[in-house]
C-alpha cells in the first residue's frame, strides 16, 4: 500500500492510502505500485490518478513527484479534481 498526498499552493488535495498512482512526468506517464524504487521527477500536465480505495483524480500542471519507501508526495503549482 501507498501513502499519498497530493499538495497544490492553496490546500492539501488528497491525503491518504493507495494502490497504484499514474502521474503525468514531463516526458510521459509514469506507474507507481508498492515497492518502487525511489524517485523524483517533474510533473507535465495531464491527469493525475490515484487508484484506491477512495480513488481520486486531478488535472494537474507542473510541480513534482517524490517516491521513498511506499510514500508518494505530488506537490503541484496547479491542481484541480476531475
Amino acid at each position: 500500500m501507498l501513502k499519498v498526498s497530493v499538495v497544490s499552493p492553496e490546500a492539501t488535495l488528497y491525503e491518504g492510502d493507495a494502490t497504484s498512482v499514474v502521474a503525468p512526468a514531463f516526458d510521459g506517464a509514469v506507474g507507481i505500485l508498492p515497492s518502487h524504487a525511489p524517485m523524483i521527477t517533474v510533473l507535465g500536465q495531464g491527469t493525475l490518478r490515484v487508484n484506491g480505495e477512495t480513488p481520486a483524480r486531478f488535472a494537474v500542471s507542473g510541480g513534482f513527484v517524490q517516491v521513498v519507501d511506499d510514500v508518494v508526495r505530488v506537490v503541484t503549482e496547479q491542481a484541480k479534481a476531475v
